[in-house]
């Protein structure tokens, strides 16, 4: 006869439960030098910009675009290993996607009124055509069909930002994003530069110059340098136009969402969630909100900052996951697609000012 003793031995031991409190805590210790690393690289961009500012009076290169910069330089010294890895994976991706859904905040359709349906509607079929033939310049080109979209949107609607929103949707990586967005990034710059040489050259009036750099350039305080030359009637109209474009970010990737995740679910059929991931979902729940006026003002400048933070973060770690060599491979046709794509955006720019007779 068997002991208790020995009976207790026998009796497999059964594994205890884990608690959700142990998980989380496990996921943190497993994230937290990554994502450490992508915020230290993250607040130094931002310093740098600071830095720029005091130096020279404006930012030329923005901290969203430093940030990778900087990763990127990190990582071609030093290779992170596996404690690191899955903390800049979740920075990369995750924090990305939390920023896009505070961004949506940010998108007011109440100052699109004083352009007219019309005008709207105009800008909307540009964005639209623009997308388009700046994916088809890119795959001419050469371009993965992720980058040629990346690029294609970048131009379209705001360069960087719709680069860092669309990311997520289509799955591009960090290569991917670094390249694109390190030659919009510069591209920008030349376009502030040059803009109103072409105003000039073309005697547009102040309401004219205004639409042409509120469809041409990328970020709003880019457009506000661009027109300041031309006076307040084309910053206030650049202004405007340039939140018009801005508004097409969610229709955007809410139509590249549908698509790729399509693609992904094979001809099983996608399900909701595959259609319509939490962050886009978050991203369009925000724009109701604000537009029905239930975001109070008062959160509306810190949800604001914290996005373009998150995306800051986001930014540095896909830095850190990108191999420079990789992205020099692809600079040439990159920096040919982003022009081509500008000189489009810019063609068609001036073709909807004469036919709508701005």
């Amino acid at each position: 006869m068997k002991s208790a003793a020995s009976a207790a031995v026998a009796t497999p031991s059964l594994p205890r439960p884990v608690g959700l409190a142990a998980r989380l805590g496990a996921f943190a210790r497993s994230v937290w030098p990554g994502l450490m690393m992508s915020l230290v690289v993250a607040l130094a961009a931002v310093g740098l910009g600071g830095l720029e500012r005091e130096a020279v009076g404006k930012v030329w290169l923005e901290p969203l675009v430093l940030a990778i910069l900087l990763g990127a330089g990190v990582r071609a010294a030093w290779t992170p290993d596996e404690r690191f890895r899955v903390g800049i994976d979740f920075s990369a991706k995750i924090l990305l996607e939390v920023a896009v859904v505070l961004l949506g905040a940010s998108v007011s359709a109440a100052t699109l009124s004083s352009l007219g349906l019309g005008f709207v509607a105009g800008v909307f079929a540009l964005v639209a055509a623009a997308i388009l033939v700046g994916f088809g310049i890119g795959r001419l080109l050469g371009l993965t069909p992720r980058m040629a979209l990346l690029v294609a949107c970048g131009n379209a609607i705001c360069g960087n930002s719709a680069i860092a929103a669309v990311a997520p949707v289509i799955d591009a990586d960090g290569e991917e994003v670094a390249a694109s967005i390190a030659f919009t990034a510069v591209l920008g710059v030349v376009v502030v530069l040059t803009l109103p040489l072409l105003g000039g050259l073309m005697s547009m009036s102040g309401l004219q110059y205004g639409a042409l750099a509120g469809l041409t350039v990328y970020a709003v305080p880019q457009v506000l340098a661009a027109a300041a030359p031309f006076g307040a009637v084309a910053t206030q109209t650049g202004t405007v136009v340039k939140l018009a474009r801005v508004l097409m970010l969610g229709p955007v990737i809410l139509v590249l969402s549908l698509i790729f995740r399509d693609r992904a679910a094979g001809k099983t059929g996608p399900g909701l969630h595959q259609l319509l991931p939490w962050f886009i979902v978050g991203f369009l729940a925000m724009i109701a909100l604000r537009n029905l006026d239930l975001i109070p003002q008062a959160v509306l400048e810190p949800m604001a900052a914290a996005s373009g933070l998150l995306t800051v973060a986001a930014m540095a770690a896909l830095g850190l996951q990108t191999n420079i060599r990789a992205v020099a491979r692809a600079g040439g046709r990159v920096a040919a697609a982003v022009v081509l794509s500008l000189a489009a955006l810019v063609g068609l720019s001036l073709g909807l000012i004469a036919v709508l007779g701005v």
